[in-house]
Protein backbone atom coordinates (compact mmCIF):
# COMPACT_ATOMS: atom_id res chain seq x y z
CA UNK A 1 0.00 0.00 0.00
CA UNK A 2 2.59 2.26 -0.60
CA UNK A 3 2.84 5.30 1.74
CA UNK A 4 -0.15 4.27 3.93
CA UNK A 5 -2.93 5.62 1.63
CA UNK A 6 -6.10 3.94 2.66
CA UNK A 7 -9.54 3.99 1.44
CA UNK A 8 -12.52 6.25 3.28
CA UNK A 9 -15.54 3.96 2.46
CA UNK A 10 -18.04 4.03 5.51
CA UNK A 11 -18.84 7.37 5.59
CA UNK A 12 -20.46 9.92 2.84
CA UNK A 13 -20.05 8.02 -0.24
CA UNK A 14 -18.89 10.91 -2.21
CA UNK A 15 -15.77 10.96 -0.16
CA UNK A 16 -15.86 7.18 -0.59
CA UNK A 17 -15.94 7.56 -4.49
CA UNK A 18 -13.43 9.93 -4.70
CA UNK A 19 -10.93 7.40 -2.29
CA UNK A 20 -11.31 4.82 -4.51
CA UNK A 21 -9.58 6.98 -7.60
CA UNK A 22 -5.99 5.58 -8.24
CA UNK A 23 -6.45 2.73 -6.44
CA UNK A 24 -6.46 -0.99 -8.36
CA UNK A 25 -8.93 -3.43 -8.58
CA UNK A 26 -7.55 -7.57 -8.97
CA UNK A 27 -9.26 -10.31 -10.26
CA UNK A 28 -6.55 -13.04 -10.48
CA UNK A 29 -3.80 -12.10 -13.26
CA UNK A 30 -5.49 -9.03 -14.43
CA UNK A 31 -5.74 -5.78 -12.52
CA UNK A 32 -7.21 -2.48 -13.76
CA UNK A 33 -6.04 1.04 -12.36
CA UNK A 34 -9.03 2.95 -11.70
CA UNK A 35 -9.50 6.40 -13.04
CA UNK A 36 -13.45 6.94 -13.40
CA UNK A 37 -16.33 6.20 -10.88
CA UNK A 38 -20.05 7.23 -10.02
CA UNK A 39 -21.54 7.81 -6.24
CA UNK A 40 -25.07 5.88 -5.41
CA UNK A 41 -26.67 7.35 -2.47
CA UNK A 42 -28.43 4.66 -1.13
CA UNK A 43 -32.26 5.47 0.21
CA UNK A 44 -31.80 8.96 -0.70
CA UNK A 45 -30.65 8.68 -4.75
CA UNK A 46 -33.63 8.30 -7.02
CA UNK A 47 -30.84 6.80 -9.47
CA UNK A 48 -29.18 4.35 -6.78
CA UNK A 49 -30.59 0.42 -7.19
CA UNK A 50 -30.82 0.40 -3.56
CA UNK A 51 -33.36 3.37 -3.84
CA UNK A 52 -36.27 1.54 -2.39
CA UNK A 53 -35.37 -0.70 -0.09
CA UNK A 54 -33.26 -4.14 0.77
CA UNK A 55 -34.03 -6.77 -1.90
CA UNK A 56 -32.21 -9.87 -2.97
CA UNK A 57 -30.40 -8.39 -5.63
CA UNK A 58 -29.24 -5.09 -3.84
CA UNK A 59 -28.18 -6.36 -0.59
CA UNK A 60 -24.56 -6.48 -0.72
CA UNK A 61 -25.10 -2.71 -1.04
CA UNK A 62 -26.81 -2.65 2.58
CA UNK A 63 -23.75 -4.78 4.21
CA UNK A 64 -20.73 -3.49 5.19
CA UNK A 65 -18.12 -1.05 2.76
CA UNK A 66 -15.74 -2.60 0.80
CA UNK A 67 -17.67 -5.27 -1.08
CA UNK A 68 -18.28 -6.34 -4.27
CA UNK A 69 -21.60 -5.91 -5.48
CA UNK A 70 -22.09 -6.72 -8.94
CA UNK A 71 -25.40 -6.58 -11.53
CA UNK A 72 -26.13 -7.50 -14.65
CA UNK A 73 -27.23 -4.94 -17.20
CA UNK A 74 -29.36 -4.23 -20.15
CA UNK A 75 -28.64 -7.85 -20.83
CA UNK A 76 -25.55 -7.39 -22.21
CA UNK A 77 -22.61 -6.83 -19.59
CA UNK A 78 -21.88 -6.82 -15.57
CA UNK A 79 -20.78 -3.97 -13.67
CA UNK A 80 -18.47 -3.83 -10.43
CA UNK A 81 -19.42 -1.86 -7.13
CA UNK A 82 -17.60 -1.47 -3.75
CA UNK A 83 -20.26 -0.93 -1.27
CA UNK A 84 -19.85 1.89 0.73
CA UNK A 85 -21.48 4.36 3.47
CA UNK A 86 -22.81 2.73 7.26
CA UNK A 87 -24.07 -0.14 6.85
CA UNK A 88 -27.89 -0.16 6.27
CA UNK A 89 -27.49 2.83 3.90
CA UNK A 90 -27.41 1.03 0.86
CA UNK A 91 -24.70 3.18 -0.79
CA UNK A 92 -22.13 2.23 -3.88
CA UNK A 93 -19.37 3.32 -5.85
CA UNK A 94 -19.49 2.39 -10.00
CA UNK A 95 -16.44 1.07 -11.10
CA UNK A 96 -16.78 3.33 -14.25
CA UNK A 97 -13.33 2.98 -16.45
CA UNK A 98 -9.44 2.31 -15.72
CA UNK A 99 -6.16 1.14 -16.84
CA UNK A 100 -5.24 -2.60 -17.21
CA UNK A 101 -1.49 -2.33 -15.27
CA UNK A 102 -0.99 -6.57 -14.66
CA UNK A 103 -2.25 -9.14 -17.41
CA UNK A 104 -2.70 -7.16 -19.95
CA UNK A 105 -2.67 -10.07 -22.48
CA UNK A 106 -5.10 -12.47 -20.86
CA UNK A 107 -7.42 -9.38 -20.53
CA UNK A 108 -6.87 -8.68 -24.17
CA UNK A 109 -7.94 -12.77 -24.84
CA UNK A 110 -10.94 -11.51 -23.39
CA UNK A 111 -11.94 -8.31 -24.77
CA UNK A 112 -10.79 -8.78 -27.92
CA UNK A 113 -7.16 -9.19 -29.89
CA UNK A 114 -7.51 -6.17 -31.55
CA UNK A 115 -8.71 -3.83 -28.70
CA UNK A 116 -6.40 -0.89 -27.79
CA UNK A 117 -5.12 -0.74 -24.55
CA UNK A 118 -6.56 2.13 -23.94
CA UNK A 119 -10.20 0.35 -24.45
CA UNK A 120 -9.52 -2.91 -22.46
CA UNK A 121 -11.52 -1.59 -18.94
CA UNK A 122 -12.61 1.89 -21.09
CA UNK A 123 -16.33 1.62 -19.60
CA UNK A 124 -17.72 -0.59 -16.74
CA UNK A 125 -18.62 -3.43 -18.98
CA UNK A 126 -15.17 -3.63 -20.57
CA UNK A 127 -14.01 -3.28 -16.76
CA UNK A 128 -15.90 -6.10 -15.89
CA UNK A 129 -15.45 -8.34 -19.06
CA UNK A 130 -11.19 -7.26 -18.67
CA UNK A 131 -11.15 -8.45 -15.16
CA UNK A 132 -14.01 -11.72 -15.13
CA UNK A 133 -15.94 -10.44 -12.47
CA UNK A 134 -19.87 -11.98 -12.61
CA UNK A 135 -22.53 -12.59 -10.34
CA UNK A 136 -20.93 -15.32 -9.12
CA UNK A 137 -18.35 -12.81 -7.29
CA UNK A 138 -20.79 -10.85 -6.00
CA UNK A 139 -20.67 -9.98 -2.34
CA UNK A 140 -16.51 -10.63 -2.20
CA UNK A 141 -14.86 -8.19 0.63
CA UNK A 142 -12.41 -6.52 -1.78
CA UNK A 143 -10.19 -5.87 1.37
CA UNK A 144 -10.14 -9.30 2.80
CA UNK A 145 -9.88 -11.55 0.01
CA UNK A 146 -6.36 -12.69 -2.16
CA UNK A 147 -8.25 -13.46 -5.37
CA UNK A 148 -10.37 -10.19 -5.84
CA UNK A 149 -8.62 -7.23 -4.24
CA UNK A 150 -8.86 -3.04 -4.19
CA UNK A 151 -5.95 -1.60 -2.60
CA UNK A 152 -5.18 1.87 -2.16
CA UNK A 153 -2.46 4.18 -4.70
CA UNK A 154 0.56 4.45 -3.51
CA UNK A 155 0.17 8.38 -4.10
CA UNK A 156 -2.85 10.56 -3.80
CA UNK A 157 -4.13 11.76 -7.03
CA UNK A 158 -3.50 15.16 -7.80
CA UNK A 159 -6.46 16.32 -9.52
CA UNK A 160 -9.73 15.20 -9.45
CA UNK A 161 -12.93 16.33 -11.71
CA UNK A 162 -16.56 15.90 -11.19
CA UNK A 163 -19.60 16.10 -13.48
CA UNK A 164 -23.10 14.32 -14.15
CA UNK A 165 -23.07 10.76 -13.59
CA UNK A 166 -23.60 8.82 -16.94
CA UNK A 167 -26.12 7.08 -18.97
CA UNK A 168 -29.51 7.88 -15.99
CA UNK A 169 -32.88 9.74 -15.84
CA UNK A 170 -33.05 10.44 -12.51
CA UNK A 171 -31.05 13.05 -10.16
CA UNK A 172 -29.10 13.83 -13.34
CA UNK A 173 -27.56 16.90 -12.10
CA UNK A 174 -26.19 15.34 -9.38
CA UNK A 175 -22.01 15.76 -10.26
CA UNK A 176 -21.29 12.58 -8.67
CA UNK A 177 -18.95 11.00 -11.29
CA UNK A 178 -15.47 11.76 -10.34
CA UNK A 179 -12.29 10.82 -12.94
CA UNK A 180 -8.46 11.51 -13.06
CA UNK A 181 -8.20 14.62 -15.15
CA UNK A 182 -7.07 14.49 -17.69
CA UNK A 183 -6.67 11.01 -17.72
CA UNK A 184 -6.98 9.08 -21.32
CA UNK A 185 -8.53 5.91 -20.28
CA UNK A 186 -11.62 7.85 -18.23
CA UNK A 187 -14.76 6.60 -20.25
CA UNK A 188 -16.91 9.26 -22.82
CA UNK A 189 -19.87 10.91 -21.27
CA UNK A 190 -23.18 10.22 -22.37
CA UNK A 191 -26.01 11.85 -20.77
CA UNK A 192 -29.54 9.67 -19.66
CA UNK A 193 -32.65 10.07 -22.16
CA UNK A 194 -35.64 9.38 -21.11
CA UNK A 195 -36.97 5.78 -22.83
CA UNK A 196 -40.21 4.43 -22.68
CA UNK A 197 -41.95 3.25 -19.38
CA UNK A 198 -41.10 -0.47 -20.52
CA UNK A 199 -37.50 -0.17 -20.68
CA UNK A 200 -36.65 2.25 -18.40
CA UNK A 201 -33.06 1.53 -16.41
CA UNK A 202 -31.47 3.60 -14.57
CA UNK A 203 -27.16 3.98 -15.16
CA UNK A 204 -26.37 1.38 -12.14
CA UNK A 205 -29.34 -1.16 -13.28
Amino acid sequence: MGDGLSFDLDGDVVIAARSVLGGVLRHGQVAVRICEVEAYDGLTDPASHAYNGKTDRNFVMFGPAGHLYVYFTYGMHHACNVSAGPVGHGCGVLIRAGQVVSGIEVARERRGMRISDRDLARGPGRLAQSLAITRADNGADLLASDEISLTPPDQAPTKISSGPRVGITKAVDLPWRFWLTDDPYVSAFRPGTIRARSARRTASE
